[in-house]
Order: C-alpha cells, then structure tokens, then sequence
C-alpha cells in the first residue's frame, strides 16, 4: 500500500485482520525490504493524475516496486477494470489479481443515465445557446422524444449494467442487456438478456446504445461502422466502459453526418483526450473526462472490498472479483 493508503485505510483493514502488517511504500526515498510481503492493495492515490496511457509516477514507482517482490501472491486494484497492461503482466506472471468491481457502479450508473438525460433533453444545444447568450427555447425541430417507452441496449450486465437498467427503467425505458451468456435469466434492472451474437439483430430496435462492458477480445472493436449503420438514424451512444469497444473512425463519421445524434464519451481510445481531437468541437457531442466513477465515497468501498478479501484470504477461503488475462 502507499502511506497515504494506509494512514487512510490502516484502521479498516487491521479491524478485518488484526494479524495483518502494514508496510506503506513512500513517493520517493528508501523503498521497504520487499521479503516476506504477500498482499498488495492498489489505492486510489497511487493512480490519480494520471491515465492508462500517462501513468502517475507514483503508480509506476509502486508497481515497479512490486515486480522486485518475490513472494508476492495477491494484488487488489483499485479499479473495476483489469485490461491495462500492467494488470495482464501480473496475471501473466502467475499473480492473483481482484478488482474493485461493484465499488463503482452507483456512481457510473448515475453519469451514464446523467449523460443520456442531458442528450435526450437537449442539454447540448442549450449549452451552446447560453454560449451565444441567445434565447433559443427547444420547441422548434427536433424537439426532445418522450424517453418512455424507448429501447435501452446495455452491454454489459455486471454491477454497472444492472444498476443503469435499473436507472433506466425508472425514467420508462426499455431495457435489454447484452452479456456473453445469453442463456442465463435477466439479471436485476433488465427487461431481457441476450448474447453478443443478436448485436446485429437488436441495433436496429435500439434508441441508446449504451457501453458498460469490459475491454475484452469479444468486445475490443465491437461497435464498429457496421454496427453504426445498423443503428437507426437519430439514435444515441453512452459509453463508459473504454474506448476500445468503439471504433473512433467509425463513430467520428456517424456523429458527423448526422447517423449518430449525439453521444456522451466518459472514455476514449487515447487518454487524455489530445487538444486537436475532433470530439472537443462536435455540437452533439458530451466529452467528460473518464471521470464517470468520481465520488468522494469510491476509495472507502474500496477498502471495504479489499478489507473483506483480505478476511478471506487469511482463512483461505476463495477471495471475490477475481481478474482474468
């Protein structure tokens, strides 16, 4: 853990494992002797101020610093996501590797479902009204569509997924999931469940398309220029999983031509997002950044999670949210 970790969660973790020994790795110095250490938790201030493409010195100083740890067995991430590189290293290496999944849902579900909300509601042309300071009232075509009774496709069934159909049913829509498993029943906040082989059949009944899935060789790519075009014209793109599922061409030219009626992108393909990206100027276009998890109560879930696995691995009981390469 880093100091700060520890002076933040210290007295959670040793209320789940009296027995457990806490050695903080500092920002800069002396590193501690890595013999003998068995766990590592990830917290969130080693990755702060940075991205998967620009990673925080801190972060590189601690992962660094566990690659010289030989009895390393176990490393809890702060993330839901385990797709970054330095992740895969640690499952290739032979690591137990368990993610935070679930900490983060209420939060991302509630910027997705924000996210729709604005889009539906015209909140983009009312932004760039009140930039003009002009009194532009949104009666005049298009006018905002009634969202009851339109079709959400969420791909992506886990915490997240489930909590955004949840979300999504409340405002009246309709909710499809779409996970690897088609066969299993509907998970809480869906109407109905299908595989990744129906995509095809099911964009075409879909008004929001929304990505709340992980980064995998099934999903890497997924929404392409075909699925785009199957996508009736006027419909709508949330994504919050990673900008990987999207094929950004793709969907500059959807969005451009008018195919794609807007989108809200917490995530992109490269991040930051660089200056000259065409996504900044994009009328019909919500860039946030990757920040769709952001909530002062995140880190203490966290811990929560990491504090109980912690519980399950000293009496060697199988630990939850386990990664997988």
């Amino acid at each position: 853990m880093s100091d700060v970790g520890v002076a933040r969660h210290g007295a959670r973790i040793t209320a789940a494992v009296p027995e457990a020994v806490l050695v903080p790795v500092p920002p800069e110095g002396p590193l501690p002797e890595p013999a003998g250490a068995e766990v590592a938790f990830i917290t969130r201030d080693l990755f702060v101020g940075g991205t998967r493409h620009r990673l925080n010195p801190r972060f590189v100083r601690f992962i660094d610093y566990l690659k010289t740890v030989p009895s390393l067995h176990w490393v809890q991430t702060f993330s839901a996501g385990t797709d970054m590189m330095v992740y895969q290293e640690m499952l290739a290496r032979g690591l137990t590797v368990t993610n935070s999944a679930g900490a983060s849902s209420p939060a991302v579900a509630q910027t997705a479902v924000t996210g729709l909300l604005a889009l539906a509601r015209g909140f983009p042309r009312a932004f760039d009204a009140q930039r003009r300071h002009a009194w532009e009232p949104l009666y005049s075509d298009p006018e905002p569509r009634d969202i009851e009774g339109q079709t959400a496709l969420v791909i992506g069934t886990g915490p997240i997924g489930q909590e955004i159909g949840r979300l999504g049913r409340a405002v009246g829509l309709r909710t499809i999931g779409m996970r690897r498993d088609a066969n299993a029943a509907p998970p809480p906040g869906f109407d109905a469940v299908a595989g990744f082989a129906a995509l095809p059949d099911l964009l075409p009944q879909t008004d929001w398309l929304i990505l709340a899935c992980p980064l995998t060789d099934i999903t890497r790519g997924l929404i392409d220029a075909h699925a785009f075009a199957l996508l009736p014209p006027g419909r709508h793109l949330v994504n919050v999983s990673r900008g990987g599922v999207v094929v950004e061409d793709a969907l500059l030219n959807a969005l451009r031509s008018g195919h794609l009626a807007g989108a809200f992108l917490d995530v992109f393909t490269m991040e930051p997002l660089p200056a000259e990206s065409p996504f900044w100027d994009l009328p019909n276009v919500i860039v946030y950044p990757h920040s769709a998890a952001a909530s002062d109560g995140l880190p203490e879930r966290v811990a929560a999670i990491f504090a109980e696995n912690l519980a399950r691995w000293s009496r060697g009981e199988p630990l939850r949210n386990l990664a997988r390469k």
